[in-house]
């Protein structure tokens, strides 16, 4: 095969990768605490036909060498964990991490898994969960005649019971951290898994330490930049429309040969 149609290939594979992460990014402008999936590339390995520095003959070395690229491939894709836009909502039970960390569920397995979606409800037993139905941990239970419910940006979450004139601490939300959050594992729903690449759970109190303080009554949004997806996105086209003439090129290179022969 003639190692241009191959290069080209690759390079076709690369910026269908990359646009299906754009595209990804896009469908989920709008998804709450989303974060942009990044695709990152590395060049394959190359083909030595002259090493730099190498003997030319018994009196010169080689200023520069004769090396042949082989491609690109796709060495993986990064979730960017930067804070996005606190959006106001007015609902009590909705909680925006302004900063680093995660809130602790349950999964429907019995398995811990982690979320930075703060859109909190309340189940008929009145525990705390998240959109999905997954229960907080440490899990929280509001008692049925509560009112007035305040959750204070280090977590505390106190209310007026009725019968009662002062207001009651009711439980505490924590969060906790990653040494690299980029290696958690994205399973769907905003729910992530802790991995060998992530680290250990580093649990603390909101507003303390490297932790970020809640907001009451409002959603962190998306941090996907629209304008700049649809500039990669346009990029992105370009360059498969080259590699794309690249390959017709190179094919048709291969039957001039060919024909010649």
């Amino acid at each position: 095969m003639n190692p241009a149609l191959w290069i080209s290939k690759t390079g076709l594979a690369a910026q269908d990768a990359k646009m299906t992460a754009i595209s990804n990014n896009l469908a989920n402008v709008n998804t709450t605490s989303f974060k942009r999936d990044r695709a990152m590339f590395a060049d394959l390995f190359y083909q030595n036909q002259r090493t730099p520095g190498g003997q030319l003959d018994q009196n010169n070395v080689s200023p520069t060498g004769i090396q042949y690229g082989t491609g690109v491939k796709i060495v993986g894709t990064q979730k960017e964990f930067t804070v996005g836009s606190i959006q106001n909502t007015g609902q009590s039970l909705d909680v925006a991490i302004s900063g680093q960390g995660f809130f602790q569920v349950e999964t429907a397995t019995g398995d811990i898994a982690y979320t930075r979606a703060g859109n909190l409800q309340k189940t008929p037993e009145g525990v705390l969960t998240t959109a999905q139905g997954l229960p907080l941990i440490p899990q929280i239970e509001l008692p049925d005649n509560v009112k007035d419910i305040q959750i204070g940006k280090d977590g505390t979450i106190t209310a007026t019971v009725a019968g009662e004139t002062d207001a009651v601490e009711l439980g505490q939300l924590t969060l906790v951290n990653f040494v690299n959050p980029a290696g958690l594992e994205a399973i769907g729903g905003n729910l992530y898994l802790e991995t060998a690449a992530s680290g250990e759970a580093v649990e603390g109190v909101p507003g303390e330490e490297a932790f970020g303080q809640l907001e009451q009554g409002s959603l962190e949004g998306s941090n996907v930049q629209v304008v700049e997806e649809m500039v990669d996105m346009i990029t992105v086209q370009r360059a498969y429309e080259m590699n794309a003439k690249m390959v017709s090129a190179a094919d048709d290179m291969l039957k001039f040969v060919t024909q010649s022969m």
